[in-house]
């Protein structure tokens, strides 16, 4: 109410900026947000979608004269979140580090973020995809050790998001690459490897009994029926990938 007096009459040479933070402005039913609305330019700046942010990372690092490969920042998106000040202050890190027009490498990424090129996420996925029980056993294990980086509850979440891809690929037979890609919500044929991978190691059957799986291990990290394991918290995830690879 003190600011809406001058925002009728604001002056003509002053630039006065107001960042209306945590949630959204009411610039429509309110007397100042009328006023503001109409002799002022109104920017809203929503919070990026997940799906986003390895693009967000990607234009980040060009802008410094950097290049990703579309992998590696979908790693660094699934490491450190959606918030954009923390995300770009570990570009500015990198870029310090790397030298301009070059391509940031997955160990430039681990030196200077701390992301393990070797146990994360996508190479738990291309292991379960492959069906490489030595291999998924050894990140099973270092998630287990890690668990606050690493918790079963997102490593459950990051697997059902990608088997649930893997089933809707079984449903895409017959259908164009575009066509595909479209119904696995995906950027390029690029990241469609890994998912044909495990197309081929799992029937429509089996990736359902997945599903299934992850749904059920999904409850017990959250304490759903969770005693009747009879594990500790951390064994979790490698009593998951037995049930899966076997």
């Amino acid at each position: 109410d003190l600011l809406k007096a001058y925002f009728e009459n604001p002056v003509k040479t002053t630039i006065l900026v107001i960042s209306y933070k945590h949630k959204a402005f009411n610039k429509f039913n309110t007397k100042f947000g009328k006023t503001i609305k109409a002799n002022s330019v109104v920017l809203d700046s929503k919070p990026l979608y997940d799906n986003k942010i390895p693009d967000w990372i990607s234009s980040y690092l060009k802008s410094k004269k950097l290049t990703i490969k579309p992998k590696s920042a979908a790693l660094i998106g699934e490491y450190l979140g959606t918030d954009l000040s923390k995300i770009s202050n570990e570009l500015d890190k990198l870029a310090l580090n790397v030298p301009a027009g070059s391509e940031v490498t997955d160990d430039a990424i681990e030196q200077n973020i701390g992301i393990s090129k070797e146990y994360n996420i996508f190479e738990f996925q291309k292991a379960l995809a492959g069906r490489n029980v030595l291999k998924a056993n050894r990140i099973a294990n270092y998630f287990a050790a890690n668990e606050k980086k690493h918790s079963p509850v997102m490593v459950t979440a990051m697997l059902h998001g990608f088997f649930a891809k893997v089933y809707l690929l079984h449903h895409s037979r017959g259908k164009s690459p575009a066509e595909v890609l479209k119904n696995l919500g995906l950027r390029s044929d690029w990241f469609l490897k890994d998912y044909k991978l495990a197309a081929s190691n799992y029937s429509l059957g089996k990736t359902e009994n997945v599903l299934n799986i992850l749904k059920e291990y999904d409850l017990k990290s959250k304490g759903v029926d969770f005693n009747s394991t009879g594990s500790a918290d951390g064994a979790l995830i490698k009593e998951m990938v037995y049930r899966i690879i076997h």
